[in-house]
């Protein structure tokens, strides 16, 4: 279930503490949940990686950079986009945050109207990225519950073998292969052979 804005929040991180605060004003006029850092350390300091949202960041600050808050974000496995704030003569070094996997970034002055579209696209960007991990790992539980020859018999139907071939291959009767697939798409919960094999590939299981 995608969790409503309240539960979501717009990390805004920026030394300039004018243009942090009026972010946060206008990020909070807007309905958004806000949260100000001074600096990408502090930041850092209490972040935790369950967050649901997206970040904001300047891209030059005294000490740790938009830049690389990105990458110490990439290291932990964080899953929010990070929109970052340039300047005008700053365009390269925002190619290079894209590069290092910024989701968007943004000149200065902005106009209020984008920087929020901008900020709530990154939000559906987020719930889309939470939404397919916990897909994932609903599928990969499924997986485990498998023993290791039903295991052996849905690689096979990915593979595209019919029951006559697995039955060959694993030197099984068509009848026995007939049972171990009901039950690989009992376990798996998957309503056709299309939503099994989709699912398996999706989860990276194929």
């Amino acid at each position: 279930m995608m969790n409503s804005a309240a539960e979501r929040t717009v990390f805004v991180v920026d030394d300039d503490d004018a243009a942090r605060d009026s972010l946060v004003v206008l990020l909070k006029s807007d309905g958004l949940s806000a949260s100000p850092f001074a600096s990408a350390s502090d930041f850092l300091s209490t972040f935790d990686a369950q967050s649901r949202g997206c970040i904001v960041s300047d891209l030059r600050m005294p000490g740790m950079d938009g830049i690389e808050l990105i990458r110490a974000l990439k290291g932990l496995g964080s899953a929010l986009p990070v929109i970052v704030i340039t300047g005008h003569a700053d365009v390269s070094r925002a190619v290079d945050a894209m590069k290092a996997g910024a989701s968007d970034f943004i000149e200065k002055p902005f106009e209020s109207e984008l920087i929020l579209r901008v900020v709530r696209a990154c939000m559906e960007e987020n719930d889309a990225a939470v939404d397919a991990g916990a897909a994932k790992s609903r599928v990969l539980r499924r997986l485990e519950s498998l023993t290791a020859r039903e295991r052996q018999v849905l690689d096979l139907i990915v593979a595209g073998d019919s029951n006559k071939m697995i039955a060959a291959k694993l030197e099984i009767s068509p009848r026995t292969v007939e049972i171990y697939r009901a039950n690989v798409m009992s376990k798996m919960r998957a309503d056709s052979l299309s939503d099994l094999i989709r699912s398996t590939i999706t989860a990276g299981a194929a």
